[in-house]
């Protein structure tokens, strides 16, 4: 089989790696992929919200399936546009993708469906919702409606943080035409937990939890990334919690979509808070989240490519997804100044004995040396039967990696270390 893998993060190249253990795929084609993709598969200079170029390319070369993951060309319908031409795919169309590309969709779906969220308030009004976040409960937290690369949310610990957090959206357009409407909501407290999840509009089978770190510093100090690292499974979701969250969120979640007309085929992502009160709904995400697959998907056992066809193809209750008791960690290495502004083109060097995996995220091939090229440049996961050896495996390999210009958090999985003690 030829596939076709849409993106250029770390998140795509673990789906690449994941997709290749099937011994049925030739090759894979990653449109625009990276450096560092390029070792696993082949790159091709055709971007991510491409349309027209990726369906070209996909009848050119006889693509007989093809994987969408990031959310601007699922939110754009780039899944309606393969499959128009022939292209089988995995991903949710755009009537589905709305509900990571419209914060206010998703709010009011759970609203309507009574699937437990935060307390909200939606506003298209940048002086009513002023004259609101002046008086709201604090800490409010405040959401840019749209897409806004995983950074639209701002947490306000003031009114003033507030206020300034509502202009920066709405009046000065930080987020451009995505701040047109915001959400402002309360402030849940609770461990984060992330679920991805398989689904083919009428069944669901969860992947293995996950637990994101996205501030930039130790101690969760600093600006919100798009994440500098995780661990899998989250010690925090146990069982119990799980068979809840199966049967108040993730099926009552599917089934809305359904009865809604637009039914959701693919990952969908779940971002919880376990509160007081039970698990919430912190968001939603219409694909694979990253740096979560970059620990999610090496504990999967069962085979991707055949659980991705099934959630095409409405076969996932009758299809093994299964995925090892071991425990992931991965460190993301980030170019100095990330998430603001950033240096690139230092040479990325490898020492030899490096046994973890090494997902590139940020990286362009030049001249046969691959130099970095963006914020977070790589992320490196390894998998061990306890927590504590996955963390220590993954840092000792992180030091074998070298670019000038680099940083990283060096307290990935403490947090899940201190819950296993509580």
């Amino acid at each position: 089989m030829k596939l076709m893998v849409i993106g250029s993060g770390g998140r795509e190249h673990a789906v690449i790696r994941k997709l290749k253990e099937n011994p049925a795929v030739e090759t894979v084609y990653a449109l625009p992929g990276n450096g560092g993709i390029a070792a696993d598969a082949v790159c091709v200079d055709v971007g991510a919200k491409d349309i027209d170029g990726a369906v070209r390319f996909a009848k050119e070369n006889a693509i007989d399936f093809a994987v969408v993951t990031p959310d601007d060309p699922l939110a754009l319908g780039m899944v309606d546009a393969l499959e128009a031409a022939g292209v089988p795919c995995f991903g949710p169309d755009k009537k589905a993708a709305v509900i990571e590309g419209s914060k206010v969709f998703a709010k009011e779906l759970m609203k309507k469906y009574a699937i437990p969220t935060a307390r909200y308030e939606v506003f298209d009004d940048a002086a009513a919702a002023l004259g609101y976040v002046r008086t709201a409960p604090l800490p409010t937290v405040v959401k840019a409606d749209g897409l806004a690369l995983g950074k639209g949310v701002l947490i306000a610990q003031t009114h003033a943080e507030a206020e300034e957090a509502v202009k920066s959206i709405m009046e000065d357009k930080k987020f451009g035409a995505s701040g047109d409407r915001i959400v402002v909501e309360e402030f849940l407290t609770g461990p984060e937990v992330s679920v991805l999840a398989f689904t083919d509009g009428k069944t669901v089978k969860p992947m293995v939890s996950s637990m994101d770190h996205k501030r930039a510093h130790d101690g969760d100090e600093g600006l919100n990334t798009g994440g500098m690292g995780t661990v899998a499974p989250n010690p925090y979701y146990t069982d119990e919690i799980a068979d809840v969250c199966i049967q108040t969120i993730f099926q009552p979640t599917v089934d809305a979509m359904a009865a809604e007309g637009r039914p959701f085929k693919g990952c969908l992502y779940f971002g919880l808070m376990l509160t007081p009160d039970g698990p919430k709904v912190i968001e939603y995400n219409c694909r694979f989240g990253d740096p979560e697959t970059q620990v999610v998907l090496p504990l999967m056992e069962s085979d991707l490519l055949t659980a991705m066809m099934a959630c095409r193809n409405g076969t996932l209750a009758d299809t093994e997804v299964r995925f090892s008791q071991k425990h992931a960690c991965c460190v993301v290495v980030a170019s100095d100044g990330y998430p603001e502004q950033y240096e690139k083109g230092y040479e990325i060097g490898y020492d030899e004995g490096i046994s973890a995996q090494v997902y590139v995220a940020g990286a362009r091939l030049e001249g046969g040396k691959l130099l970095t090229s963006g914020g977070r440049v790589l992320g490196v996961t390894a998998v061990a039967d306890t927590l504590p050896g996955a963390i220590q495996a993954a840092y000792a390999d992180v030091e074998k990696v070298h670019f000038a210009n680099a940083f990283y958090r060096r307290d990935i999985g403490a947090r899940a270390m201190k819950a296993r003690e509580e």
